[in-house]
């Protein structure tokens, strides 16, 4: 199938990345850190791992476009081929030696999410998905939650300390939301959320403030294990917006009245 190569490189291109970064982990005093603000971190882990993945990339599909945070864009001639990176997604946590971060890839096609590789090189967990195909963790078949409603539900979030002149709504929602469920779940990687969801670990998920490498992948994930993504007014507009709820179905729009009735129209 003509989807096969395309993930077989990105799996290639995430394993590469996380086994380095795996290497690190553990010696924490060879990373250099750089503060570039109070809430943005970059090390030279997280260039190297970049660089790695790119150089896969570049070996199989040297016209394909490259999109990520630090690299910007790498413009090829083939416009209709996006790659998505995001080469450690929850940096802070590996700066902390707090073990929940992720390298994640996403291919899009004629601006159709296509294919998406996440993998956590801690837990050895290899979460794949092609459009049409399922979501995958190591190989076996995911799908996500089951929970009929809210108050069976376990939730996750990562609060926008981008974006803090939102901190008394966002405050505001997770109260009367934790309010309603089981409880919440906080792992600091936007990426492993949502693989989490695609997995049933976690019933529904929300976020505002994000950048596409930041949730691409993931949110494939979600949608081919059978859950729902949309932003935060339950249309799709996620990609322009970066507000993103994803999850159970019947939790996602449980999710959504609340912001309706919490978020200011900013957020909106």
């Amino acid at each position: 199938m003509f989807m096969y190569p395309i993930l077989n490189i990105a799996i290639r291109a995430v394993r590469k990345a996380g086994n380095f970064i795996s290497k690190y982990y553990e010696n924490p005093d060879f990373i250099k850190i750089v503060k570039k603000n109070v809430s943005n971190f970059i090390t030279d882990i997280y260039s190297e791992s970049e660089r790695l993945i790119i150089e896969v990339i570049r070996k199989y599909y040297p016209q394909h476009n490259i999109i990520g945070k630090e690299s910007n864009i790498l413009t090829r001639k083939n416009d209709d081929m996006q790659w998505i990176i995001n080469p450690l997604d929850g940096i802070v946590n590996f700066i902390n030696c707090f073990p929940y971060f992720a390298v994640s890839i996403a291919v899009r096609i004629k601006n159709r999410t296509e294919i998406a590789a996440i993998y956590d090189p801690i837990r050895n967990e290899l979460f794949t998905a092609s459009r049409g195909q399922g979501t995958q963790l190591n190989g076996y078949r995911l799908r996500g939650s089951a929970v009929h409603n809210i108050e069976g539900a376990t939730l996750a979030t990562s609060f926008p300390v981008k974006q803090k002149q939102y901190a008394n709504s966002y405050i505001a929602l997770v109260n009367k939301l934790f309010i309603q469920c089981v409880d919440f779940r906080y792992t600091g990687s936007t990426t492993l959320n949502l693989a989490y969801v695609s997995a049933g670990r976690i019933d529904g998920f929300f976020e505002i403030a994000l950048k596409p490498w930041d949730f691409i992948g993931g949110e494939l994930l979600v949608r081919e294990a059978g859950g729902l993504v949309t932003d935060v007014n339950g249309s799709h507009d996620y990609l322009i917006s970066g507000n993103i709820v994803a999850g159970n179905p019947k939790v996602v729009k449980a999710i959504l009245l609340t912001f309706r009735n919490e978020l200011n129209k900013a957020i909106k």
